[in-house]
C-alpha cells in the first residue's frame, strides 16, 4: 500500500487532491512494524519475555496509527466508489488522493492479517500454547 501511496502521490500536479494520510503518520506506521518485527526476531532468538512484552506495545502503537489512517481513508473510498465519469459535479480521478487507488481486498487483508499478529503475539507473550 506505501508503494501505490508514494506513486500515486503526485505532488508536482497542482490538480491532484490533496491525501488525507500524512507522510509522518505512515512513515512511523512502517518504522514502528521494522522495529516491532526485529524486536519479535530477537525475542525468538534470546527467548526473554519481556522482549514479547515490548513487541505487543510496538504492536498497539502500530495498531493506533493503522485504525487513525483507516478511519481517514474511509471517506476517500465512499468517494471513489461514487466517482463517475466526466458528468458534471462528479469528482474524476484526477481529483482522487493517492488512497483513493487502495484496492480494498488489500487494505481488508492488511488489516485482517495485523489483527492475527497482535493477538498472536499477546497470546506468546502470554504464555498460552508454549505447553510449559
Amino acid at each position: 500500500m506505501l508503494a501505490v501511496w508514494l506513486i500515486e502521490r503526485d505532488t508536482t500536479q497542482q490538480a491532484s487532491a490533496a491525501s488525507r494520510l500524512r507522510l509522518p503518520v505512515m512513515l512511523s506506521h512502517v518504522t514502528l512494524a521494522v522495529s516491532g518485527l526485529v524486536v519479535w526476531i530477537l525475542y525468538l532468538l534470546l527467548n526473554r519475555p519481556a522482549l514479547a512484552w515490548a513487541a505487543v506495545g510496538i504492536l498497539i502503537a502500530i495498531a493506533l496509527l493503522g485504525f487513525s489512517m483507516f478511519a481517514r481513508w474511509i471517506p476517500v473510498r465512499r468517494t471513489s466508489i461514487a466517482v463517475g465519469g466526466p458528468q458534471e459535479g462528479v469528482l474524476s480521478f484526477q481529483d482522487m488522493p493517492a488512497e483513493g487507488n487502495f484496492p480494498l481486498v488489500i487494505v481488508l487483508a492488511h488489516g485482517t492479517f495485523a489483527v492475527l499478529t497482535l493477538v498472536l503475539v499477546v497470546l506468546t507473550a502470554l504464555g498460552i500454547g508454549s505447553g510449559t
